[in-house]
């Protein structure tokens, strides 16, 4: 699997547990550390714990092991490093006081939006 359907498995799976503004910054062209990052807010601690715990899980099941995990203490942002993709989950407020997308404002990013029939679409804005 390439790095960018790893990426959006992820995306997919954070929508399942109803992550909220979930992005996919492509950072290729930027950094040799990772080509993407996926980004994912939950409501509460809870929301961020079962985001992470359900990530894991279902990557788990289908042989993708986290290489490193930070923040799972806290649940303020959890960071999931899966080599060619880093996950992001942040408590809103968190998110917001880092600006991480800001950060990374050079990067592709990747919406993950619901279309009509309640599936997930990915749109690029370039």
């Amino acid at each position: 699997m390439s790095s960018k359907e790893l990426a959006e498995q992820i995306a997919t799976i954070g929508w399942e547990k109803k992550g909220n503004d979930i992005v996919l910054l492509d950072v290729r062209h930027l950094t040799d550390i990772t080509d993407f990052f996926v980004i994912m807010s939950g409501e509460s601690e809870p929301h961020v714990k079962a985001l992470t715990d359900y990530v894991e899980e279902k990557l788990g099941s289908n042989g993708e092991k986290v290489w490193h995990r930070e923040g799972y203490s806290n649940l303020n942002w959890v960071l999931l490093d899966y080599i060619e993709v880093v996950v992001h989950i942040f408590r809103e407020q968190t998110r917001q006081f880092y600006g991480i997308e800001k950060l990374w404002g050079d990067a592709n990013i990747i919406r993950v939006e619901e279309n009509a029939e309640n599936r997930i679409v990915f749109t690029e804005n370039h």
